[in-house]
C-alpha cells in the first residue's frame, strides 16, 4: 500500500465501462440478446473490440422514423435531464464497504477507522445512514493486532447466527491475514472464533480481502485474495468451498484470476461473485487503492471455479464516472427486492473514502452501472443509407459510419441496456468536416428526441459532443438520422 496521493485532471477521452467479454459465451436472460462465442451484441459494446457480426434482439424497441425533418436547426427540444450519478450516502471515510440486509434494515461494515468494525445502518440502501458508536467487533483474535483490520465481510448463516471474515495484521509475521468471528447480532459484538487466523499464507504474502458466497443449492465458498504485493509475488484470487458453518474448508482453494494485465497496475483485489442468469459473476478492484486509478472490473465465468473471462475495460473508473467519483473501488454488490446496487468507496476532497451507492442492473449477466459509460460503436449499428468507412484514422476500433448524406440516412444504436428508467446523457464522438456546424437528428425508442449538434473538426479530427435523453429500464434503441451538412460516427456511449 502507499500513501494517498491524487489528480483531479481526467485523461483526455473517457476510459468506458465494459459489457462484453471477448471470446466468451454468454446465456440469455429474457428480453436480452443472444450472443455467440466471440460475438458481441448487436451495435458491439466495443468492450470486446472484435468485428464478429452480431443479430439484433428481437425484444429490443425498434427505432420509427425520425420525426425532425432534414435541415431542422439543431436544438434540444425534449425535456430530459442529465444522468444520474452515483450518490454518497456517507460522507466519512468508510472504505471497502460491506452491505447486506438483515430483516427490514440494511447494515453496512467498512475497514477500521478507530474502531476495528465500524459500522452503519439505513432502512434504504440510498440512505440516510446512520452511523452506529460502537465497535461491533471490540477485540480480534489473538493472533492479530490492532491497526490494520481491513475489508470485513458478514453474511448470516443457516443456524441464524452472523459470521464475519476479517483482515488483521498477523504480529507474529507482521503480515495480513483472515480471520472469523461469530455474532447473534448483525450489530455485533462479534468475537473472535480460534486463537489462529482462518487463512494465512505467509510465503505467498499473507491473504486479505475474505468475502462469502453462498450458491444457488446453499454450497458455501469464501472467496479472498493472497496478498503477493506484500513480497513482489504473483497475486491470485482464491475460492474455497467451506461447509455451512463457513470456517470449514472442503477441499482446497482453487486460483480463479490473477494481477496479468498492464491497466491493473500489478495490483487485483476486494473480490465478491454473485450469480446472475446461470453465471459466475467476479468483481474485482484493480490499481493502486489510494490514487484516481483504482477502479472496478469484474469477469464472469460458468462454473464458481472458473475460467473466468475479463471484461475488455473496467466496468468504473474515474473517467467512466465523469469524475463524479474519484477512484471507484472495494464494491459490494447488494442483490435486492427494490433494485440491485453497487456500493463503493471513493476519495472525498476532505480526506478518506465515502461510501456510494449507484443503481445496478444486468444485461445478460453483464452489469451496468448507473451513471458510468458504456460505449456502443457506430459502425456496429443497423445502416440505412449510409456506409461503414475503414482505417479511419484515429477513430475507435478504426472504423465509422460515413455518407450519412441522404434524407433517409440514419444508423440504429440498439441493444442499449439501462438499469433504471430516467435520465441519462448521450455522449456522440464524431468528425465533421463541413464548413459549418452539422447536426443529426435523434430518435430514442421510436419517439423523436430533438437534434445533437457537431462542431466543425476536420474530417478525422474526432472529438465528442454530448446531449440528455430519457431512457426505460431495459433495452433501448437510438437512432442518429440525417440532419445539416455532413459528420462521420464513431460511437456513441451511454451514462
Amino acid at each position: 500500500m502507499v500513501l494517498p496521493r491524487f489528480s483531479r485532471a481526467l485523461a483526455a477521452g473517457a476510459a468506458v465501462a465494459a459489457l462484453a467479454l471477448t471470446g466468451l459465451t454468454t446465456g440469455s436472460a429474457a428480453a436480452a440478446p443472444t450472443v455467440t462465442p466471440g460475438a458481441v451484441p448487436p451495435t458491439a459494446l466495443t468492450t470486446a473490440l472484435t468485428t464478429a457480426p452480431a443479430t439484433a434482439p428481437a425484444t429490443a424497441p425498434a427505432a420509427g422514423p425520425a420525426s425532425t425533418p432534414a435541415g431542422a436547426s439543431p436544438a434540444d427540444d425534449v425535456s430530459a435531464q442529465a444522468t444520474v450519478s452515483p450518490s454518497l450516502v456517507l460522507d466519512r471515510d468508510f472504505p471497502d464497504p460491506d452491505v447486506s440486509k438483515f430483516g427490514d434494515t440494511y447494515y453496512a461494515y467498512a475497514t477500521n477507522q478507530g474502531k476495528n468494525l465500524p459500522w452503519a445502518t439505513a432502512s434504504d440502501p440510498d440512505g440516510p445512514w446512520t452511523f452506529q458508536s460502537t465497535d461491533a467487533l471490540p477485540t480480534l483474535g489473538a493472533w492479530a493486532q490492532t491497526g490494520r483490520t481491513w475489508a470485513p465481510d458478514v453474511s448470516r448463516r443457516a443456524d441464524g447466527r452472523y459470521l464475519l471474515y476479517y483482515t488483521a495484521w498477523h504480529a507474529a509475521s507482521g503480515r495480513q491475514c483472515i480471520g472469523a468471528a461469530l455474532a447473534d447480532s448483525p450489530g455485533g459484538p462479534f468475537a473472535p472464533v480460534g486463537t489462529e487466523p482462518l487463512i494465512c499464507p505467509l510465503d505467498a504474502g499473507g491473504a486479505i480481502d475474505a468475502s462469502s458466497f453462498t450458491d444457488t443449492d446453499g454450497t458455501r465458498y469464501l472467496v479472498w485474495k493472497n496478498d503477493g504485493n506484500a513480497i513482489g509475488a504473483t497475486t491470485w484470487i482464491h475460492v474455497q468451498r467451506v461447509a455451512a458453518d463457513g470456517i470449514t474448508f472442503q477441499g482446497g482453494a482453487t486460483q480463479v484470476l490473477r494481477n496479468d494485465r498492464a491497466d491493473e497496475a500489478g495490483i487485483i483485489e476486494a473480490p465478491v461473485i454473485t450469480k446472475v442468469n446461470g453465471k459466475y459473476v467476479l468483481f474485482y478492484s484493480a490499481g493502486p487503492y489510494s490514487t484516481n486509478s483504482y477502479g472496478t472490473n469484474y469477469a464472469v465465468a460458468s462454473s464458481i471455479t472458473g475460467p473466468y473471462t475479463k471484461a475488455y475495460r473496467f466496468l468504473m473508473t474515474t473517467e467512466s464516472l465523469d469524475g463524479a467519483v474519484s477512484g471507484p473501488g472495494g464494491a459490494d454488490v447488494l442483490r435486492d427486492a427494490g433494485g440491485d446496487k453497487l456500493i463503493f468507496h471513493g476519495h472525498r476532497d476532505a480526506g478518506g473514502r465515502g461510501m456510494y451507492v449507484a443503481d445496478l442492473g444486468w444485461a445478460g449477466e453483464y452489469p451496468v452501472v448507473r451513471g458510468s459509460r458504456v460505449r456502443y460503436e457506430a459502425e456496429r449499428g443497423t445502416l440505412n443509407s449510409c456506409s461503414v468507412r475503414e482505417n479511419a484514422a484515429g477513430a475507435s476500433d478504426g472504423k465509422v459510419v460515413a455518407y450519412i448524406d441522404h434524407a433517409d440516412s440514419w444508423v440504429d444504436v440498439g441493444a442499449i441496456y439501462v438499469p433504471t428508467s430516467g435520465s441519462y446523457t448521450l455522449h456522440v464522438g464524431y468528425a465533421n468536416g463541413s464548413a459549418v456546424t452539422a447536426s443529426h437528428t435523434v430518435t430514442v425508442n421510436g419517439a423523436a428526441a430533438g437534434s445533437i449538434s457537431y462542431p466543425v473538426t476536420g474530417w478525422d479530427t474526432w472529438r465528442q459532443v454530448s446531449k440528455d435523453i430519457t431512457l426505460q429500464a431495459g433495452w433501448n434503441t437510438i437512432r442518429l438520422g440525417r440532419g445539416t451538412a455532413f459528420t462521420e460516427l464513431d460511437y456513441i456511449e451511454v451514462a
